[in-house]
């Protein structure tokens, strides 16, 4: 009776003890919910935009490291900032790819935005997973893509990079707040891969003004230096 009793609390035992991690799972997929906002992914409900400026000559580096296939953007005319996108934000979280299967992009859009976005396959993806979320048509995104790039001023000392340059993600943001009256410290962010400044991200009203976002300033570049490659091409 001993040994029978004794074998049933084991078994208990071990089966609270395999209980508690799936509990333990339970609980932190339940606040991960929580902490989804609660318009998720519904077309044209969000807070604000990021415009997120990528840096393409270390773009190209890294690709070139990689050793992947050549990418469009890294051979024959010269590209400094380029967009890399306009995302639609919640205050905590975003929302993407808020409509599958995604409408079909006019080819006419894409040719037209190739001077801001130098490469088909970039585009095509901005559109299924942000433009979807902005509850724009494909043409009306694109537009206001262009518009909210034409509203940002790059600093004169990045137009024409070439040479390596090397720079403090502080030293960046005040570049783009000096040459953008209106822009602050809350609403830009300097993102980085390894060494290299990867992105500027401006944080900007549906409207297209600058309005800040602590959510983006959380996730910038935390080293001291940074090298920005130079351009290349042309």
């Amino acid at each position: 009776m001993f040994h029978s009793r004794l074998h049933s609390f084991s078994r208990l035992m071990i089966s609270l003890t395999l209980a508690l991690p799936l509990a333990a799972g339970l609980v932190g997929l339940a606040g991960a919910a929580k902490a989804q906002d609660r318009r998720q992914n519904a077309p044209g409900e969000f807070d604000f935009y990021v415009l997120s400026l990528s840096w393409s000559p270390s773009f190209c580096e890294e690709a070139s490291e990689r050793g992947g296939r050549s990418q469009i953007q890294c051979g024959g005319r010269p590209y400094a900032f380029v967009v890399h996108g306009l995302w639609p934000q919640y205050e905590n979280g975003f929302p993407e790819y808020c409509q599958r299967p995604s409408p079909r992009l006019n080819r006419n859009i894409v040719s037209s935005m190739l001077d801001l976005m130098p490469a088909p396959g970039l585009i095509f993806n901005e559109w299924d997973k942000h433009g979807t979320c902005s509850g724009l048509t494909d043409r009306n995104y694109f537009e206001t893509i262009r518009k909210a790039r034409a509203a940002i001023k790059i600093p004169a000392e990045y137009l024409d990079l070439s040479e390596a340059k090397t720079v403090a993600p502080a030293e960046v943001e005040e570049a783009f707040i000096k040459a953008n009256p209106g822009l602050s410290n809350a609403a830009i962010s300097v993102t980085c891969n390894r060494t290299r400044l990867s992105e500027v991200r401006i944080c900007l009203s549906k409207d297209l003004q600058f309005r800040g976002c602590e959510e983006i300033d959380r996730r910038a570049c935390r080293r001291d230096q940074l090298t920005m490659p130079p351009i290349r091409g042309g």
